[in-house]
């Protein structure tokens, strides 16, 4: 186990390696250069000229690109953003928490509605709370998330003047963004949980524990639900990694000082050294978190510890 856990992690490395090359090229192919964009269309080219080249632009991409990956290997230096002049660590450091804080509630949001949700559907189903539900579960999943969050400002901020539309300073400025990513995500991990449900209550042991006298709850919420975690488990984490890098267009409807924001200001400047360490961070928290999710399967189900035993040898 401990030999997979490090081939995994050593694995991380060529897949960071590969994202910044491949970002970095996107970056290249976008019109314009950081000079122009930051000085504007009113700057002489010289004065462009004179600004790409302090800031390392006009030079070769592969040059620019090993010099970034050496800089990170050997000094953890991502660069400076060029727009603040200061270091993109940083920026990222303070702007993270808030994406973090956001993430983590709408993660855990809609585990505690969705998962209690699919489990009563599936214990209810084909009875009119199932059917209810679904139908209700359809339409929160069709509407775009752009447009839900578009409502949740003109109800509940315009008309009912409830909450603030913008900002992060205090708790209340937290609720519409966190209902917009919750009640969707809640959809899915509600429909998971139903499915996987559903197909523990078919198997023969549950038969079993039934005709044992054993309590349809403790049926239920015991022995179904505990051979139904992994696939809930790999909803969760997936859902989390996925949430700290989507919720790009919902911090910028909400004016949220967080990751997403930074990410499409760094993109609307060309601020490549932004843009670099805040994917290369997001796609680092996706792969430890990959890893995670497979140390939580083998602690879960010993038939993958077994499995990941083998592999390792």
């Amino acid at each position: 186990m401990l030999k997979y856990i490090i081939r995994r992690t050593l694995l991380i490395i060529p897949i960071l390696l590969a994202v910044i090359f491949i970002v970095s090229f996107i970056m290249e192919l976008t019109p314009g250069t950081p000079g122009r964009v930051l000085l504007g269309p009113v700057a002489t080219q010289e004065q462009v000229d004179l600004l790409d080249q302090k800031l390392g632009t006009d030079r070769p991409f592969l040059e620019r690109y090993f010099d970034y990956i050496k800089n990170i290997l050997l000094h953890f230096d991502f660069g400076n953003s060029y727009r603040t002049n200061k270091p993109v660590v940083k920026e990222l450091l303070v702007r993270f928490p808030y994406t973090l804080k956001l993430a983590f509630a709408a993660v855990l949001g809609s585990s505690l509605l969705g998962i209690p949700i699919g489990v009563l559907m599936a214990a209810k189903r084909n009875m009119l709370i199932d059917r209810s539900v679904n139908i209700l579960a359809m339409v929160f999943a069709a509407i775009p998330s752009f447009a839900m969050a578009l409502g949740m400002i003109y109800i509940f901020a315009v008309k009912l003047e409830w909450f603030p539309p913008y900002g992060a300073k205090t708790w209340k400025h937290y609720i519409l963004p966190m209902a917009t990513l919750i009640l969707p995500a809640s959809v899915g991990r509600m429909r998971l949980a139903r499915t996987t449900m559903l197909e523990a209550i078919r198997q023969e042991y549950i038969t079993m524990a039934r005709s044992k006298g054993i309590p349809e709850n403790r049926v239920i919420f015991v022995h179904a639900l505990k051979n139904s975690l992994i696939p809930l488990i790999t909803s969760i984490l997936t859902s989390f990694s996925g949430m700290l890098g989507g919720t790009i267009i919902l911090e910028n409807i909400f004016g949220f000082p967080g990751l997403g924001a930074y990410i499409i200001n760094g993109i609307n400047t060309k601020d490549a050294p932004t843009v670099l360490a805040s994917t290369t961070f997001l796609a680092a928290v996706f792969c430890l978190t990959s890893l995670v999710l497979d140390i939580i399967y083998a602690l879960v189900d010993p038939r993958v510890r077994e499995r990941y035993k083998t592999v390792g040898k």
